[in-house]
């Protein structure tokens, strides 16, 4: 095959809070566990059913873990695309053990919080950037100071957002 695509979509909610974990190197990874859900009436009995889905998601783009780390908490509505990825490894035993995750790579993915602003400070990705914070939604550019509190913009804080309304019309 003269071209192949691995993209993986999904929507869900986090079954628990970012796991963080730092390489020597001093690069990190960031685990999310994420559960979809499909809702179906049973054609025989008539009643709801239910099955949930639990997908292990790795992230190792710089702006999506500091952005998971900040911002992501158990229970979050979260927006993820990147790529299945199949690891290899001992266990104790001695029997190779194999895990399919999903991962979001630098110039590879996107991590996206869906959720409304919180009492505790945190806010979602689609409420616009605060004072001293990058604009617009992460992509493939260099993006290491993303939600880190670095300026993206000039010193005189020309964002672009500052002259818009945060009400939606609707």
């Amino acid at each position: 095959m003269a071209g192949s695509v691995n993209k993986v979509i999904i929507l869900g909610h986090l079954g628990r809070d970012p796991e963080v974990k730092l390489f020597d190197g001093g690069g990190k990874v960031v685990n999310l566990s994420i559960a979809t859900s499909q809702r179906w009436k049973d054609k025989n009995t008539g009643e709801q059913r239910e099955r949930t889905e639990w997908h292990r998601v790795s992230v190792f783009a710089t702006y999506a873990c500091n952005y998971a780390e900040r911002f992501l908490r158990k229970g979050s509505l979260v927006y993820v695309e990147g790529a299945l990825e199949t690891r290899k490894w001992q266990d104790q035993a001695g029997q190779d053990r194999y895990a399919t995750d999903i991962t979001i790579r630098p110039y590879g993915g996107q991590l996206l919080g869906l959720d409304k602003a919180t009492g505790d400070g945190r806010r979602a990705a689609d409420d616009g950037p605060q004072q001293g914070e990058r604009g617009g939604p992460p992509d493939d550019r260099d993006l290491s100071g993303y939600g880190s509190g670095q300026s993206g913009g000039d010193s005189a804080g020309g964002d672009g957002y500052s002259d818009m309304d945060d009400e939606i019309p609707f």
